[in-house]
C-alpha cells in the first residue's frame, strides 16, 4: 500500500523539460509518466501525459472486440483531465463528418485524416472521456491526466511519417467514424470543487476537495487510487504530494487535508 512506482516512458513526441513536479532524466524526452497498477487493482491505470508534438491518429477496441478475438478482457476506455495547455493546443476527437471504413481507410493512408477530424481547443480544467472506438489524437502542447482500463491495444492509423508501426486494417475495422458528443462526453472541472467525473461502467473518478461527503464515501467501499491534485494526502501513514499516486487498502486510511484536492479511482467489477 502506498506510492505506486512511477516508470518514464521516453516518447518522439515528448518533452526533455516538464512541468513541476516531474523532472525527465537527462536526454530523454518523456511523453508519459505511469504508475504501476497494483495488484488490488490490475485493470485501471494512471498517467501524466506531456507533448511537444500530435500523438498518432489511434483508436482503441473495445472489451467486446478483443473477448470476441479471444485474447482476454483487453479493450481500452480513457479518460483526459487537462491540467496545463499552451496557447492554441487542441486535441482529435472523432470526426467533422460521419465517413465509413473505405472513406477512412483512404484518408488513414493519404494523411488526410488529420484535417477530417474535429479538433478541440483545450484548456485547464476541460475533461473528455474517450469511449472504445472513438478515433482520437492529443495535440501538442497539452500536459494531462490520464485515466484508463490498463491495456496496451493501439491501433495507429495515421503517425505523421514517423518511422513506427501503423495498424490500418485492425483500427478500421473498430473505428466509428462518427462526430463526438461533448454533450455526453465532455465536462469543465473547476480547479477546486467536488465532481464525478466518470460514473461507470468500467470505472469511477471522482476529483474531491477538503474531506469526501458521505455520497463519495459510498463510492469507494474498497481499495482505490488517490492522485493529489493541490495539497498532501496521507494513506496508511504515508505522505503522498502532487505528482504521485498512491493506493489506499480503503478511504478510511486516506487523511485529506480540508483545503486539498485530489482525485479518487477505482476499477468497476467485470
Amino acid at each position: 500500500m502506498g506510492a505506486l512506482p512511477i516508470r518514464h516512458v521516453e516518447k518522439p513526441w515528448g518533452k526533455e523539460v516538464l512541468p513541476c513536479p516531474f523532472a525527465a532524466p537527462a536526454g530523454q524526452r518523456i511523453g508519459e509518466i505511469w504508475f504501476e497498477p497494483p495488484e488490488q487493482l490490475p485493470d485501471l491505470l494512471v498517467k501524466y501525459i506531456f507533448t511537444s508534438e500530435k500523438l498518432s491518429v489511434q483508436v482503441h477496441p473495445s472489451d467486446a472486440q478483443t473477448l470476441s478475438k479471444g485474447i482476454g478482457r483487453q479493450g481500452k476506455e480513457e479518460c483526459w483531465l487537462i491540467v496545463a495547455a499552451e496557447p492554441g493546443a487542441t486535441l482529435g476527437i472523432g470526426f467533422d463528418c460521419a465517413m465509413g471504413d473505405d472513406a477512412m481507410r483512404t484518408a488513414a493512408l493519404d494523411g488526410s485524416i488529420e484535417g477530417l477530424m474535429t479538433w478541440h481547443d483545450v484548456k485547464p480544467g476541460d475533461f473528455f472521456y474517450i469511449p472504445a472506438n472513438t478515433v482520437h489524437a492529443i495535440g501538442a502542447g497539452v500536459s494531462l491526466i490520464e485515466v484508463q482500463q490498463n491495456s496496451d491495444i493501439t491501433y495507429r492509423l495515421f503517425d505523421y511519417g514517423r518511422p513506427r508501426e501503423l495498424h490500418l486494417e485492425e483500427g478500421v475495422a473498430v473505428s466509428r467514424g462518427e462526430t463526438y458528443d461533448l454533450t455526453a462526453w465532455h465536462k469543465t472541472v473547476p480547479p477546486r470543487g467536488t465532481q464525478v467525473l466518470v460514473d461507470g461502467p468500467l470505472f469511477l473518478l471522482d476529483q474531491v476537495e477538503g474531506i469526501p461527503s458521505e455520497e463519495i464515501s459510498r463510492r469507494y467501499p474498497g481499495p482505490l487510487l488517490v492522485i493529489p491534485r493541490e495539497g498532501v494526502v496521507q494513506v496508511a501513514g504515508e505522505t503522498i504530494a502532487p505528482g504521485s499516486c498512491a493506493l489506499a487498502p480503503a478511504l478510511r486510511d486516506v487523511a485529506f487535508a480540508e483545503d486539498g484536492v485530489c482525485l479518487l479511482a477505482r476499477a468497476c467489477a467485470a
